[in-house]
């Protein structure tokens, strides 16, 4: 049985609300991640997906030099302990309509990120979106 610490990605990319959009995604495609976590100070104030800039900001023509991603981030952001199984992960997911979930340890410290993705490439290698999450890592 897998536990998420098993299939999560453990590199966690932090980026301040006040940066800019543009800088957000040429983080993401440096790093080849689809997702950063965005504080505001030492505060979490949300995840931030590259679905995000494009629905949220894209598509809204805003200015990515100029709009943050404080202002277009999720701020409610759901966890699961890394000790829980990649089913209960899952179910999580499946229950709360998302595609990714902050990872914490037994004081709520994040760890890491996991993804429907990551999931998939555990419980189901043969599936269409384990082959697309391989193809493009993290996303």
């Amino acid at each position: 049985m897998y536990r998420v610490s098993d299939v999560m990605t453990k590199q966690v990319v932090y980026l301040p609300a006040e940066t800019p959009l543009d800088e957000a995604a040429r983080v993401m495609k440096e790093s080849d991640i689809g997702d950063v976590v965005v504080t505001d100070g030492a505060t979490l104030a949300g995840m931030l997906t590259d679905r995000d800039i494009v629905v949220r900001a894209v598509a809204e023509r805003a200015d990515p030099g100029s709009t943050t991603i404080g202002s277009i981030v999720t701020r409610e952001v759901v966890m699961i302990e890394q000790h829980c199984t990649a089913g209960e992960a899952a179910a999580l997911m499946r229950e709360r309509n998302i595609r990714r979930v902050l990872v914490c340890d037994n004081d709520r410290k994040l760890v890491g990120i996991v993804s429907l993705g990551d999931l998939a490439m555990q419980l189901d290698p043969n599936s269409a979106l384990s082959d697309i999450s391989e193809a493009a890592p993290n996303m």
